[in-house]
């Protein structure tokens, strides 16, 4: 099965601004500011990879309603494909640094974990199956033979009464201007 990739190169689509367009795909991805200007910057950027073609098209409606234009691309048959997280806000997603090179902080806060050894973990297959085995089920020990169902189609609600709301007397009543 062919898998898909979503690029964005900031083009927007006729009879849109460029402002309405960056707003609509900041409230589409969830990202403002810098984020923006990475994906209007004009270079390439890949918003998400790994998808089929229903999939990836999803996507291009989406960007579309939102005023951008954006291409899908046949991702290369000869690597084995991995589906990303979805990355709308980091431009390096379309040329990465190879694994074990240096990335630049993106802040001081980052900074401070820049030295951390940590393990790359790799994303699961789209439909992998993520829980463990089941367990076999071991019935509760609790009498529950003083309930009872509902026949199908009963109405659970509150039952309703017969007889109206008793209507006051509004006799002595008057209106003065």
């Amino acid at each position: 099965m062919p898998l898909f990739e979503i690029a964005f190169q900031g083009q927007v689509r006729s009879g849109v601004t460029q402002e309405q367009a960056r707003a609509r795909i900041g409230q589409l991805f969830q990202v403002g500011g810098e984020q923006l200007d990475v994906l209007f910057s004009g270079r390439r950027v890949v918003i998400k990879q790994g998808l089929d073609e229903s999939a990836a098209q999803k996507y291009r409606q989406a960007i579309e309603r939102a005023g951008a234009l954006c291409s899908i691309d046949p991702m290369a048959s000869d690597s084995p494909a991995e589906p990303v997280a979805e990355q709308p806000a980091s431009a390096p997603a379309a040329g990465a640094e190879p694994k074990g090179s240096r990335v630049e902080p993106r802040d001081a806060y980052m900074a401070a974990f820049s030295e951390v050894e940590a393990p790359d973990f790799d994303i699961a297959p789209v439909g992998s199956d993520m829980q463990h085995e089941y367990e076999t089920f071991t019935p509760l020990p609790i009498d529950l033979s003083a309930l009872s169902l509902a026949p199908p189609g009963a109405d659970l609600d509150e039952l309703k009464r017969s007889e109206g709301a008793p209507v006051p007397n509004t006799d002595h009543l008057k209106l003065e201007d």
